[in-house]
């Protein structure tokens, strides 16, 4: 049995992640309690239906009274609205963490709501396509990354108790500056949404293209963009807003690049396309040797008979 870092955590939010993290947490350290809210009742009647948290309360105060632990799990713009409705409700040593792809932005808005408040902040780098109180699944943090940003100041212990705890639900764990952090997810998360976002919408719009042959003749590199595509639009609305000085200086860089390609295409420069394509090629096998992808055809995804692979 698994150490128990902290006696009781509190989820504020029961979509995919805080769905997942409940399951999770109730799988790996059965000796925690879990306590949960989410602001739609729709949503409470599902969680507990499916059993995401040992109990699922109608006021984020009772959710979070006695709670060592309190996750954010809602989308990065409301974190401080969030945050501020726990006012009077916590004990005063309860961290205060969250789930979102925004690091800086975020901390700042939980520190103005809940000042004095220990705050570890979190990024579990996981995910899928899927939202809502039926995505969540257990193993969603298994050998997946969890970055946490503690700010300056903040006490060692509280950064150790919050990476045993998403260490015992699977994550590796790193440390990283905020900053930092939010400059890295834009390379690595952000932009390439918002290119499949756009992609899609192209796709869609092309005057001269059909929508049913847009979609009968989707070959893999399209398909895997509408998957990306159809992530949850109210989060990622939040993540562009709240991360839009790193998102930009990115795509300033993408657009000299993708010029540079433009060009390169333009006048049949075929050594330019070659050398790029095999320096990015290199960076596809760095990913797969990293284990953060799967060499297999359709990305070991499917098996031979179309079944998902979980």
């Amino acid at each position: 049995m698994t150490d128990t870092p902290f006696r009781q955590i509190a989820i504020i939010g029961l979509g995919l992640i805080g769905g997942s993290i409940g399951l999770a947490t109730q799988e790996a350290l059965p000796d925690t309690r879990v306590t949960a809210f989410d602001a739609d009742e729709t949503v409470r009647i599902r969680a507990r239906a499916r059993g995401l948290a040992h109990e699922v309360f109608d006021d984020p105060k009772d959710a979070v009274a006695g709670a060592d632990l309190v996750v954010l799990c809602v989308p990065v713009n409301a974190m401080g609205a969030a945050a501020d409705t726990l006012q009077g409700a916590l004990k005063p040593d309860a961290i205060i963490s969250d789930v979102g792809s925004c690091k800086q932005s975020v901390a700042e808005a939980i520190a103005a709501a809940l000042p004095g408040q220990p705050i570890v902040p979190a990024h579990p780098v996981a995910g899928t396509e899927h939202s809502g109180p039926d995505a969540g699944f257990a193993s969603l943090f298994r050998n997946r990354w969890c970055i946490l940003t503690p700010a300056d100041g903040a006490a060692p212990d509280d950064a150790d108790r919050t990476a045993a705890f998403w260490t015992a639900l699977g994550a590796k764990v790193e440390m990283m500056d905020a900053r930092h952090h939010d400059l890295v997810l834009a390379i690595t998360s952000h932009v390439p949404h918002l290119i499949a976002y756009t992609i899609v919408g192209t796709a869609s719009d092309l005057e001269d293209v059909t929508r049913s042959e847009v979609i009968k003749y989707s070959a893999g590199g399209f398909r895997d963009f509408t998957r990306i595509a159809a992530s949850d639009p109210t989060m990622w609305r939040d993540v562009f807003l709240s991360n839009k000085e790193a998102v930009l200086e990115v795509l300033q860089r993408f657009s000299e690049d993708l010029s540079a390609l433009q060009r390169a295409i333009r006048w049949g420069d075929g050594d330019a396309l070659f050398d790029h394509f095999t320096q990015t090629r290199a960076v596809r096998r760095s990913i797969i040797e990293e284990g953060q992808d799967d060499a297999r055809p359709d990305f070991g995804r499917r098996d031979h008979g179309g079944t998902q692979v979980k």
